[in-house]
């Protein structure tokens, strides 16, 4: 079914800015409706990471520094980070899904929204719960991390792009899973495996050189080594190649989403 194309209320720059604001609104409705499973759930999963690798290295002797930062500092910085990325794709991707597998796309289907629009919706609603999941996270560690915040800007950066990275990544989630199991097999074999083999619970330069090169060809991993630079100061990598990778897979998803999304294809389970 091809989406149709926007038939409303548009506005002389040729925008819904109010189906926009509507649909992001929407999006972040839902996933604050459910905040204990949405914000608080991630929060505890994420302390209960913090707490198993602080007691484990803790029986090892002291953990040793990475560069000029703590273990934990160092730790802590990536699983924000993670955090964030996980539950920007968990909104898109369940949303659009949820929506296929109940029916009621249609009404996002016939709404005066165009493809675009309906991407940047979905897409900023993901930012929205990521960051605020970030946020959360950051402050429930302050007792026992102490941030530093040596970049302001890389960290906003960083923060912006992981959550819009994923966001898309979970668009095109949505749109080719049918059921709930697909979607789960994107989780468990590609977004869960790039998230863990991005160096958020190592450094990267500890591994041999031809790991190194695989972990360097992971996107994923410029999105935790540039918002772990803006915290800690310490990077494994080209903090150029990062930001430029950054900003050339969100053009790229962006693209692929809307494509798709114009096409309505899968839009329909």
């Amino acid at each position: 079914m091809a989406a149709p194309q926007p038939k409303g209320p548009i506005t002389a720059e040729g925008i819904n800015w109010i189906g926009l604001w509507t649909l992001y609104r929407r999006e972040v409705r839902r996933f604050l409706a459910v905040a204990a499973q949405t914000v608080a759930g991630p929060v505890v999963t994420t302390l209960l990471f913090l707490a198993v690798f602080a007691v484990v290295m803790s029986r090892r002797g002291p953990p040793q520094p990475i560069g000029d930062v703590s273990y934990l500092e160092f730790l802590a910085a990536g699983l924000v980070v993670m955090t964030m990325a996980q539950n920007a794709f968990a909104n898109t991707s369940s949303s659009l899904l949820i929506a296929k597998v109940q029916g009621n796309i249609v009404d996002l289907l016939v709404a005066p929204l165009s493809p675009m629009e309906l991407v940047a919706g979905f897409a900023l609603g993901a930012v929205t719960r990521g960051l605020l999941v970030g946020a959360a996270v950051a402050l429930a560690m302050g007792p026992f991390v102490s941030f530093r915040v040596a970049h302001p800007g890389f960290v906003v950066f960083h923060a912006l792009a992981a959550c819009l990275l994923l966001g898309l990544l979970g668009i095109l989630g949505g749109l080719w899973a049918q059921k709930m199991d697909h979607l789960g097999a994107v989780t468990s074999f590609v977004v869960t495996p790039l998230t863990f083999l991005s160096g958020t619970f190592y450094s990267v330069a500890d591994l041999p050189p031809s790991f190194q090169a695989v972990a360097h060809a992971n996107p994923f991993f410029y999105m935790i080594d540039g918002f772990r630079y803006g915290i800690t100061g310490h990077a494994d990598g080209s903090l150029a190649v990062g930001l430029a990778v950054m900003a050339g897979a969100n053009l790229l998803l962006a693209v692929v989403s809307w494509r798709l999304m114009t096409a309505g294809w899968r839009l329909t389970a």
